[in-house]
């Protein structure tokens, strides 16, 4: 049997997507409307004071086409915390008029593929470059992008029945692409194996979107994935600030 990957895990993720339901929220008049919202940014307060004491992160983007209106990005540091934020939301009044389109679950990760932060005797969860990758303040950049993805076990294309110091070789590889985007492009990478669909959930940030159409183009020319990798839907949004939240539903 080959050596399973082992990884460092830090904040649950939670990718909400929803869709406005515009028919219904028009039938609304204006009094019941600003309720709802006012109700909503009560709720967006109080995520705002988890943020602040380190204990969580959050963020909203508007997504584009057809696939979903909202992402709701949302981190804690339990499955438990992560599905009482969600109750809470699903809860509004306003989330009547969110229908899901579509969710991911994940957990922010590190692996042993780049083995540097699991060597030694010391506590890798005490090392404050490992702390912040694990659990991360999320940038406002202006766009997101995410997406999750696999990788195969197809015959002679079988990720898993290689040896660990081949897999190890192609992650290094992998990884000098990300950091030459370093500066362009922020990604994190939520483990779901067991959790979800797919096996990552993939979550990159820019100020520019065409980095994002760059670097994954250049990693499915890299073996790693050109090979390996299998991807789902991709969603692509506009930062929303929570205080742009009530324009936006503005008729």
């Amino acid at each position: 049997m080959n050596e399973a990957v082992k990884t460092l895990d830090g904040w649950f993720c939670l990718h909400d997507f929803r869709s406005i339901d515009w028919a219904a929220w028009r039938e609304l008049n204006p009094g019941n409307q600003e309720l709802m919202l006012n109700e909503l940014s009560h709720f967006l307060s109080d995520m705002e004071i988890t943020k602040n004491i380190g204990e969580g992160e959050h963020t909203i983007y508007s997504i584009l086409g057809q696939k979903a209106d909202l992402v709701f990005f949302t981190l804690r540091d339990s499955l438990e915390s992560l599905n009482e934020v969600e109750n809470r939301f699903n809860k509004l009044a306003i989330a009547d008029y969110l229908l899901p389109t579509y969710s991911y679950i994940s957990v922010v990760e590190l692996s042993n593929y780049l083995a540097s932060h699991m060597a030694g005797g010391e506590d890798p969860y005490q090392n404050k470059g490992v702390r912040a990758r694990l659990y991360p303040a999320l940038p406002p950049k202006k766009h997101i992008c995410f997406y999750p993805m696999s990788k195969k076990r197809d015959g002679a294309d079988n990720w898993y029945m290689l040896p660990m110091e081949e897999r190890q070789q192609l992650i290094r590889d992998h990884g000098l692409i990300g950091r030459s985007y370093a500066g362009k492009v922020q990604q994190i990478i939520g483990g779901s194996i067991g959790f979800d669909d797919y096996e990552w959930g993939v979550t990159l940030f820019s100020d520019d979107a065409l980095e994002f159409k760059r670097i994954v183009t250049e990693m499915r020319f890299d073996e790693a994935s050109a090979r390996y990798a299998e991807f789902g839907s991709f969603f692509i949004g506009n930062l929303l600030p929570s205080e742009n939240l009530s324009k936006l539903f503005t008729i």
